[in-house]
């Protein structure tokens, strides 16, 4: 039954796209001919044309977005991935009609038009399978459309996914039980799901509940057993999904790739590559470049109070870590008197500090003193938004003595960060300052990044713990 409503959906779903997908060439065709955005020149080609080349692009579609897994259920992806997958599709399938159209030499098509019709399209497909998804799981919170699996593994990391899935029901997949290795677990109960049986007994138990997937999560210790279970399920038309144990390895925005159809599996990995490199800085030099300018004056007004109320340069450059472990010289305004560590040696600044200059105590207590460290935004050393960076004298002793410290250099310093506006700053813990700094790297977005300069600028620059 689940199999027969799983092919009903999918043509629907075809029906849909195609539905769709006629309405987003002749919208296309309007725009181009009919709405005066751009004047037509060379006189309106007839409909009828136009009309004909959908004879191609239905099945076209239809077989390229298949190609993309377009059509197969989708119940663990998320909405975004989908919408990814149709932008490649169409552009693929966009790219073989234009050159189709070369063939038809007796009529020349509107690139434009094509324009159109692939913006459209995938802006309206993108939006019918957001639609369609929502009300699929709909259904499956009310009951409907479900799929049935068993977990072969008993023990934590089995268990925690029948916690994930418990709190997504829209998903529609219900656990019929688990399998062991362990015989004495046999007819225990964990998390209100029974354990059936062993491994060897899936096959049976796969065609006496009508199984729909297997989700096989072994410990690491035991991945041996893999092709034995594979094994014993033989040629059964279900589907397998394998839960590697590598969480206790996993430390920073682990993931998983293919190349070559090899799958990949990362350890530890930085958000920045692709796309997110040059939106993160083009963020960097238009934020930069603004503060600058906004802040030409003040940074006028304070170079002047530093250079006449003591001895020494204006701005200050010190050695700090920074992206990948790499050092630069990070710009401040000059708080201190001059060779205030000759003595000392480094240490950190503490409250009421001697060394610190007339205008010193008031720029770092306004954290005015960071204000060049826009410069070393619009150079590449940092960025506006990231883990601050810290001095290398200094970092030595905490990677030692706090776990995960140097992951926070998977990525570029910034001015401000999301430790520093959730209040750990200056002389607070630490562990919970690169707790945050982690959370900040693995979940990183733009959204992110503007929240973090809002709340910045809405917290204002005066800290309790900055001196």
């Amino acid at each position: 039954m689940l199999k027969k409503h799983s092919k009903f959906f999918e043509s629907v779903l075809l029906l849909t796209d195609w539905l769709v997908l006629s309405g987003a060439w002749m919208l296309a065709y309007y725009l181009r001919f009919y709405s005066g955005i751009v004047p037509v020149l060379k006189g309106i080609p007839p409909f009828k044309t136009y009309l004909t080349l959908l004879i191609f692009m239905i099945p076209l579609w239809g077989i390229v977005f298949r190609i993309f897994g377009l059509y197969r259920p989708r119940r663990v992806s998320t909405k975004l991935s989908e919408v990814a997958d149709i932008a490649k599709a169409s552009t693929f399938a966009t790219l073989i009609l234009i050159s189709l159209t070369f063939l038809f030499r007796q009529y020349d098509f509107s690139r434009l038009t094509f324009f159109y019709f692939w913006l459209i399209n995938i802006l309206s497909l993108s939006l019918t399978r957001i639609l369609f998804r929502e009300f699929l799981r709909f259904l499956r919170q009310k009951g409907y459309n479900q799929r049935y699996a068993l977990i072969l593994g008993t023990e934590n990391f089995g268990q925690d996914l029948v916690k994930k899935l418990r709190k997504h029901p829209e998903l529609g997949i219900r656990i019929s039980g688990f399998l062991t290795h362990d015989p004495s677990r046999i007819g225990n109960t964990l998390h209100g799901i029974r354990v059936l049986g062993k491994y060897s007994d899936v096959r049976s138990f796969v065609v006496k509940l009508g199984i729909d997937i297997v989700f096989v999560a072994l410990p690491f210790h035991a991945h041996n057993q893999l092709k034995e279970i594979l094994d014993y399920l033989g040629d059964e038309m279900v589907s397998i999904m394998v839960l590697p144990d590598l969480f206790e390895f996993i430390t920073l925005r682990g993931s998983v790739s293919e190349f070559e159809g090899m799958p990949l599996i990362s350890l530890r990995d930085t958000p920045l590559y692709g796309w997110n490199i040059i939106v993160k800085r083009l963020l960097d030099i238009v934020v930069a470049t603004i503060m600058l300018i906004c802040t030409a004056p003040l940074i006028g007004v304070i170079s002047l109070l530093t250079k006449i109320t003591s001895h020494g340069p204006v701005f200050f450059k010190q050695e700090r870590m920074g992206m990948d472990g790499k050092i630069f010289k990070m710009i401040k305004f000059r708080t201190m008197e001059v060779d205030a560590e000759v003595a000392s040696g480094p240490v950190w600044t503490k409250r009421d500090d001697p060394r610190c200059t007339k205008i010193g105590k008031l720029l770092r207590r306004t954290s005015l003193d960071e204000l060049p460290q826009f410069f070393n935004v619009l150079r590449g050393d940092m960025s506006i938004v990231g883990p601050r960076p810290e001095r290398p004298v200094f970092i030595n002793n905490f990677r030692n003595a706090i776990p995960k410290y140097m992951l926070r250099h998977k990525m570029k310093a910034g001015i401000t960060g999301w430790a520093q506006v959730s209040g750990w700053r200056g002389n607070t813990s630490l562990e919970k300052r690169i707790e945050y700094d982690l959370y900040y790297i693995e979940n990183w977005s733009l959204h992110f990044d503007l929240k973090i300069i809002w709340l910045t600028l809405w917290n204002g620059f005066i800290n309790k713990h900055a001196y």
